[in-house]
This record gives structure tokens, C-alpha cells and sequence, in this order.
């Protein structure tokens, strides 16, 4: 069935048959009606692809994030997905798995689509060329009314967004694993590379300074951000030379996977080591023992975004939402033992 054929049902022109249905231009109440009752009776459903080349954009949303099978883009996801239902806006979900390209060709794809806005959720990369590829492809999109908000991102991207204090948080955590006696510590990071790596190890460090503390040789061991980079990370800590009585995860997914790893190597949490992450994904509260972390609004960080993106911009300038953490104590931090075991007798 076509448009047409709706125009000539209801005796109007195909243009105002059009602009009844997309909404583009004012019509009569009484030709909305009339243009409307012929698509019911014809059983006319509009194209939504020619709408939005004819309005200049969908009402779809793009959410790029790095791996939706990790529970801490999940729950933003999940709050992004909860907010647009409310709009009556539909989704588009990819997954980078991390590889910076696929990000830019995921960019160039919801433009071509129209997309009425992008958002870019998670790390972004140390990495100035493809900050300004990324860039390039961005600029046109938003000079064409394109809309553009970010998660967890800030640097060389003029967009609104949503910024998780990572150095204050892990600030916060060092000094509260601090006042339970720990003064050796260990710290299974993420790639070098991701900001968000870069500015919670460097939180952790400060909060450590402070009390004099300084991490020694070997304490630092950087693995992918994942499960099984925090359970090889961790099996390396093992290994090395340091001796912590404390380690921290920079995230909570690589938390999980430590724990793992020192299960498997017979040291008990807490009693011969205690344990920290970062950002408070909901499986965390069900291990055994459940995890101390520093707590993060995820959903509530999702449906911020997608507002930031929606609402009308009010001049140039972007539009910024700082989101504190808060250091959630729990059984899998403790003093720190009397006698630390040495970790080579594993």
C-alpha cells in the first residue's frame, strides 16, 4: 500500500497526505483526520527510512558502548533503554569490543542512518589520532542537528556529558582501606591507554601519597578490562615481587575475575588478603564475600545521558554532569593479618 493510495482515499494531495502523517508541517485538524482514517482503512504503514530523510533525522538514538556483555555497560544500557521507552524513542545497541576503529565505523554508520542523536558510552583512548578521527566524523553529524553525549569520557570531544569522578572515587577508597591499617597494596589496572584506567590509578595513587605511601615495584599489574584480564592480572601479582596485603581492581569485572584467581591459589579473602573494585555492578553484592567497591549510579548514569542528548542545547557550550562516587565497605576488606602469608607459596 502506498502513500498515493491514502492521498486519493482521503481526496487530498500527496504532499498534505505526507505532512499529515510525518508530522514535518502544520495540517488542518479536520485533513489529519481525514488522511489518518484512510491509512487505518488501507492498512498504510509509513516508511520510516524516507521520514527521516524527509525530516532529517529518526527517532532512533545510537548507544556505542565497549562490550555489552559487561554487567557495567549493561546497567547503563539499561538505563538509557528505560529513559527512551518513556520518549517512545527506539535503541540501536553496538558493542566496540574495544577495537578504537570499530567505534569511528560505528559513528559513520548512525550518521548515515540519521540517527537523531549518538551516544558514546565507556573509556575513551589515550590516543590523539583517533581522537581526531573520531572528531571528524562527529563534526558534520552535529552541524547537521545531530546530537552527541558521552559516558565516562571528556577529553578532545565537545559533547555533553555524563563524568563519573573516577579520581575522586578511587581517592576515597584508597583512604578508607588506609584507615582499616593496610600499608602495602597491589593494583590489577586496565589497559594504559583508557582514560578511565589512567585517572583511577592515578585517584588511587593520591589518596595513597597522602599518607606517605608510595606503590613499590611489581604492584601495578596491567591486564585487559575484563574477567580474565583481572584473573590473569592477578595470577601475575602472585608471581611477582610484591607483597600487598590489599589489592584493588580498577573495575569490578576484573575484581571478579581476582577473585577467582586467588581461590584458586588458596589465599582467602579476607583473612590472608583483602580485596576492592570500582563501580558497583549488581553481582558483586552476591559473591562470597561480597566485594568492598566505590558505588556508582549506573542506571541512573544511562537515562542522564540520553537527556542530556534529547533536551534542546542551550548555546555552544556543553553540558556536563558530574557523578561522585561513594566507598561501599564490605566483608571482602579487612585489617590487614597479623602475619601476611607469602604469596611465592602459592
Amino acid at each position: 500500500m502506498t502513500l498515493d493510495a491514502v492521498a486519493r482515499r482521503a481526496g487530498v494531495s500527496l504532499a498534505t497526505a505526507s505532512r499529515a502523517l510525518n508530522g514535518t508541517a502544520r495540517v488542518r485538524e479536520e485533513l489529519r483526520q481525514r488522511v489518518r482514517a484512510a491509512a487505518d482503512l488501507l492498512g498504510y504503514i509509513p516508511n520510516a527510512h524516507a521520514q527521516a530523510l524527509a525530516s532529517a533525522s529518526s527517532n532512533t538514538v545510537g548507544v556505542i558502548c565497549h562490550d555489552v556483555g559487561d554487567p557495567y555497560f549493561a546497567a547503563i544500557a539499561g538505563g538509557v533503554m528505560r529513559a527512551a521507552a518513556e520518549q517512545d524513542v527506539l535503541v540501536m545497541l553496538a558493542s566496540t569490543f574495544r577495537e578504537p576503529a570499530r567505534e569511528i565505523a560505528y559513528v559513520s554508520m548512525l550518521r548515515a542512518q540519521r540517527a537523531r542523536a549518538i551516544l558514546l558510552i565507556g573509556s575513551g583512548f589515550q590516543n590523539p589520532s583517533w581522537e581526531r578521527k573520531l572528531g571528524a566524523e562527529l563534526a558534520p553529524y552535529v552541524r547537521s542537528g545531530g546530537r552527541v553525549a558521552v559516558v565516562s569520557r571528556h577529553r578532545g570531544l565537545r559533547a555533553d556529558a555524563v563524568l563519573p569522578e573516577n579520581r575522586a572515587g578511587a581517592t576515597a577508597l584508597a583512604r578508607a582501606l588506609l584507615a582499616l591499617g593496610h600499608r602495602e597494596f597491589g593494583v590489577l589496572s586496565g589497559p594504559a591507554q583508557l582514560t578511565t584506567v589512567a585517572d583511577r590509578l592515578a585517584g588511587f595513587r593520591a589518596g595513597l601519597t597522602e599518607s606517605g605511601i608510595v606503590l613499590g615495584p611489581g604492584s601495578v599489574v596491567h591486564g585487559a578490562f575484563t574477567r580474565e584480564g583481572g584473573y590473569a592480572a592477578a595470577r601475575e601479582l602472585l608471581a611477582g615481587p610484591a607483597r600487598p596485603t590489599c589489592v584493588f581492581a580498577v573495575t569490578d569485572v576484573m575484581a571478579v575475575g581476582a577473585l577467582a584467581a586467588f581461590r584458586e591459589a588458596g589465599v582467602r579473602i579476607p583473612e590472608d588478603l583483602s580485596l576492592a573494585g570500582f563501580d558497583d555492578i549488581p553481582l558483586v553484592q552476591e559473591l562470597t564475600p561480597p566485594l568492598t567497591t566505590v558505588a556508582l549510579p549506573l542506571t541512573a548514569m544511562g537515562q542522564s545521558v540520553i537527556s542530556l542528548a534529547l533536551r534542546e542545547p542551550r548555546g555552544t557550550r556543553s553540558r556536563v554532569l558530574r557523578v561522585g562516587g561513594q566507598v561501599v565497605l564490605r566483608a571482602s576488606t579487612a585489617p590487614p593479618p597479623a602475619n601476611p602469608p607469602v604469596f611465592a607459596q602459592y
